[in-house]
């Protein structure tokens, strides 16, 4: 296990000092020092932290506004950390990801999240009734006479929103990439995706690939997923689709799976519509001497 910092202070005329030392004091193996505001999540030192990062390592900081000034840009991190089995670590925070008592705070902020999204919609929708009802026009008056501020505003906040929906719905995508890409096709990876998802719109090849491209300049994804996938024959290809739909949850049956095979319209190895147990327990078995399980 690794301990791997990150300090970061907001203009050039601060100095990381003071926390380069409270993490070297604190066992890091190596520090990450970035120069750049913590609104901004286009930050190259973090992304490179986060690719050091491995399995069972932790990512500490002095303290959690050192590494994100939002909450949702905080549960992004920490979220992807998670995927790939490593931990988190504030020093001046009761957040530490590797206990259970730093989990359960993490799940509160969670929940406070999730509540002031619901708070903000609520007293957005009930300022627009009430200017409706006074008769007042809507939108920017900023936007509506081409202000350069009022437009760099905008692409900011909606930077923001799709930060936050990625967030929110990185749970049902993100492990799929990091375990099946690039050795299995787009089309196929989505229709995996969709299969497992029980509410919300399908996922597109489009839609995935704009939010795994957003996740890699993230640092949370690393770049190799983004390769051209292997030809594969068609064979190949079911068992590939089986083992993820498997691996995604152990817990379901041979004959869940086939269910979950029709549903998809995948056809058996022989061109038929109807999956039976045998055929999935013979394409388990290729993958697992594959070693995909």
């Amino acid at each position: 296990m690794a301990l791997i910092g990150y300090a970061r202070v907001s203009t050039d005329d601060q100095l990381t000092l003071s926390q380069e030392e409270e993490l070297r004091a604190a066992g890091c193996d190596e520090t990450h020092l970035e120069h750049a505001s913590g609104a901004s999540r286009a930050r190259p030192v973090l992304a490179r932290a986060l690719q050091r990062v491995r399995p069972g390592d932790v990512l500490l900081v002095v303290r959690i506004d050192r590494l994100a000034r939002s909450l949702s840009h905080l549960l992004e991190v920490i979220e992807g950390l998670e995927a790939k089995g490593a931990h988190f670590r504030s020093l001046n925070d009761p957040i530490d990801t590797t206990s259970p008592q730093g989990k359960f705070t993490l799940q509160v902020l969670g929940a406070a999240a999730e509540l002031e999204r619901a708070l903000i919609r609520e007293r957005t929708l009930a300022g627009l009734r009430s200017a409706r009802a006074a008769g007042r026009v809507g939108g920017n008056p900023g936007l509506r006479a081409r202000d350069p501020d009022a437009i760099r505003t905008l692409r900011r906040a909606r930077q923001e929103r799709y930060h936050d929906a990625l967030a929110r719905s990185a749970p049902d995508w993100a492990p799929l990439v990091r375990r099946h890409r690039p050795d299995m096709a787009w089309e196929d990876l989505v229709r995996l995706i969709n299969a497992h998802r029980s509410d919300g719109p399908p996922w597109t090849v489009e839609r995935l690939t704009r939010a795994v491209k957003r996740y890699v300049a993230d640092g949370l994804l690393d770049a190799t997923v983004l390769g051209r996938a292997r030809p594969r024959n068609a064979d190949d290809r079911l068992m590939a689709i089986v083992a993820g739909i498997a691996g995604a949850d152990p817990s379901l049956t041979l004959q869940a799976i086939a269910d979950r095979l029709e549903a998809m319209r995948e056809r058996t190895p022989r061109g038929r519509t109807r999956w039976q147990p045998s055929s999935v327990r013979m394409l388990l078995e290729r993958a697992g001497k594959q070693g995909l399980l």
